[in-house]
């Protein structure tokens, strides 16, 4: 019996990830906010890579076991 984290790790990463790139699209207009990371929406970018994470950790979560 092995203790499976995949699932829950997905769903927090999936679920902030969600946050930071709904965040990020919100106030892309903003160019004062973004100014000290060279006019890049860090938001939007670290938000799609944990969406990403946890979409493909969920994948693997509900992926059948041989």
């Amino acid at each position: 019996m092995g203790l499976d984290i995949k699932l829950p790790i997905g769903l927090m990463f999936a679920i902030i990830g969600l946050l930071l790139t709904i965040y990020g699209l919100v106030t892309a207009s903003d160019s004062a906010m973004y100014a000290r990371s060279l006019n890049v929406n860090i938001n939007l970018w670290i938000g799609l890579c944990m969406l990403v994470f946890g979409v493909i950790m969920l994948f693997f979560a509900k992926r059948p076991k041989k």
